[in-house]
């Protein structure tokens, strides 16, 4: 019912009263990984993100999520806060929080960039509309849903091929059956053995790898080419995030497709890593400043023939991992699959943490991004 009459009953909430924000509150938490996550530039071991919790005059509250990002946005977590208590929240306080009043123009004109605190902003007031009036987030922003599940890819980045490996088969046990494998970190050789070796255990399941910018161009030509048996989907930013020029020359000499991820913060960028060459994006909320803007990237990516990976950060909560299935579900395709980084966290601040079902994750069907959370949770590991 919530998926056909979902932004009339919204809207008929709109004509009846105003839905005024009187508190926002931005609190910086910490939270343990099951295991540490090695990239090129950073090896994470905590989860330093904001949350983002706007209050109503009549009592409704809304949650947002933004992951510190400081080698992709730019965003620490102290700037995150610093970018909702100082500069966000104090516009807001005082409007109507229903999505007709799109405050996002206002919002950017008054601080530039941090895109990462303007998505956690726009989360927690969508999220606030969609539980005000009863109705999923997906069905505030968006038509019908595309999909109403997402299965869920895992990230591969052990020390050994081994670890990779027997990591894997793990996961295919619990259902997962799409995994990136994380390169650029040890030397090349062991990125291309790791990559035969994990093909071999997996012949028939979707591979792919992610550099994270870690390659040069030499690199990057070496392992696309010593890699070709092993039939990857796609290499996801073999290249520093504005080398459209080498991205050009390796996207020219491989047939292998190149996705980005790193290199995407507009619409624009979108467009440019097209001409340049490349076959696919990977689409993040905190990149592109928040749902509305990252599905009309989705629909972009459409009409330019680009495949779709949505992601969250590592890691985000599942109110992150939430609101990435409802753009997930929202988006023209998700060829390239979805990244849910609430799994690779310890402990969680919400009620029920979105979980895994016959390798699928549901749309919540809740109202807002529908998980429930645990403000008691959320006070145990605010940093102070």
């Amino acid at each position: 019912m919530l998926e056909k009459t979902g932004r009339a009953v919204v809207a008929a909430r709109m004509d009846r009263a105003p839905l005024i924000i009187r508190r926002i509150d931005a609190i910086p938490v910490a939270l343990p990984l099951k295991s540490p996550m090695k990239m090129a530039g950073i090896t994470v071991t905590w989860a330093e993100n904001l949350l983002v919790r706007v209050e109503a005059a009549s009592g409704e509250v809304g949650w947002g999520e933004a992951p510190s990002a400081p080698t992709m946005t730019g965003d620490t977590q102290g700037g995150l806060v610093a970018a909702v208590r100082d500069h966000l929240a104090p516009l807001l306080i005082g409007k109507d929080a229903w999505p007709n009043n799109d405050h996002g123009a206002m919002l950017r004109r008054a601080l530039v960039g941090n895109t990462g605190a303007h998505s956690a902003v726009e989360m927690a007031l969508l999220d606030l509309a969609g539980r005000a009036s009863g109705t999923r987030l997906i069905d505030v922003v968006t038509a019908r849903p595309v999909r109403r599940t997402v299965a869920p890819m895992w990230l591969l980045g052990n020390a050994t091929p081994e670890e990779d490996i027997a990591e894997a088969r793990t996961k295919q046990a619990e259902g997962y059956h799409f995994f990136k494998l994380k390169i650029g970190v040890k030397p090349l050789a062991d990125d291309i053995a790791t990559t035969f070796a994990v093909r071999a255990a997996l012949p028939r399941t979707p591979l792919c790898a992610d550099a994270n910018c870690g390659l040069s161009l030499d690199a990057a030509r070496r392992y696309i080419a010593k890699t070709r048996e092993a039939k990857l989907l796609f290499v996801e930013q073999p290249l520093g995030a504005d080398d459209l020029v080498g991205l050009k020359a390796l996207a020219r000499g491989t047939k292998t497709a190149i996705g980005m991820d790193e290199s995407i913060h507009s619409l624009a960028d979108i467009e440019a890593i097209k001409r340049a060459g490349a076959k696919g994006v990977s689409l993040k909320l905190i990149k592109l400043g928040g749902f509305r803007e990252a599905f009309a990237a989705g629909k972009l990516a459409k009409t330019l023939g680009l495949k779709i990976n949505v992601a969250a950060k590592i890691a985000e909560t599942s109110i992150g991992s939430a609101a990435a299935v409802h753009l997930a579900c929202a988006v023209p395709n998700v060829d390239w699959g979805v990244s849910l980084t609430h799994f690779y966290l310890a402990e969680d601040v919400v009620k029920r943490p979105l979980a895994l079902h016959d390798g699928a994750v549901a749309l919540p069907q809740g109202p807002g991004l529908g998980v429930e959370v645990d403000e008691a949770a959320v006070a145990k590991f605010t940093v102070r």
